[in-house]
């Protein structure tokens, strides 16, 4: 299912900071603008209640996830909580195994080959490469080139609707959208228009 969500629409929201108490309304306007998953950073105030309300408030096709997954006991928690993607700065292949066992999607960061095919070999699902600002498209080519074909590479770190051409014609399928689409303090409002600028700019290139 988490294919079939990028394949809808291949960004994802990534909600740093994120409050309770306005996860229903700021998820409500991503979906409204085309999202299909929208991810909770644990290191967020309150995360696993703001990933219920999201999952309880938003329809079946659109994935709940935690990011900034650190141990396998947080993989726990986060599936107790109604999310369904587990997404990870690193690859620690304990945290992976925990993923993988509690039937969730899996995706890890990677910034070299070697931990890409590694963490493939866990049964990741789609492999962030984060961070993006330091890799940039040609390396996103270079990657393709060598790893199995489907494989889904989601730059995570700098996307703006400016910058995703390159990517694409490089070969990516999707983008992990932080600061550029929210941050503490923005109104829902100005999420909203952020988040239709992304999708605009995503929908002209595919």
């Amino acid at each position: 299912m988490l294919t079939q969500a990028l394949a809808h629409n291949g960004l994802i929201a990534i909600l740093r900071g994120l409050r309770p108490d306005e996860a229903a309304s700021i998820g409500e306007v991503l979906y409204a603008a085309g999202f299909r998953v929208i991810e909770v950073p644990l290191n967020s105030p309150e995360p696993y209640e703001s990933i219920r309300i999201l999952r309880s408030t938003l329809p079946a096709d659109c994935l709940i996830g935690a990011g900034t997954v650190l141990t396998p006991e947080q993989v726990e928690q986060v599936k107790a909580a109604g999310g369904q993607v587990i997404v990870m700065p690193h690859s620690d292949p304990k945290v992976l195994r925990a993923a993988k066992a509690a039937g969730l999607y899996l995706s890890p960061g990677v910034a070299t080959p070697t931990e890409a095919f590694a963490a493939l070999a866990e049964g990741a699902h789609v492999l962030k490469m984060f961070p993006a600002e330091q890799m940039g498209p040609a390396v996103v080519k270079a990657w393709l080139a060598v790893l199995p074909a489907g494989t889904v590479l989601v730059p995570v770190g700098g996307i703006t609707p400016d910058n995703m051409a390159v990517f694409v014609e490089a070969g990516v399928k999707g983008f992990g959208l932080g600061s550029g689409l929210f941050k503490p303090g923005l109104t829902v409002d100005e999420v909203a228009e952020r988040a239709k600028a992304y999708v605009a700019a995503w929908n002209a290139l595919n």
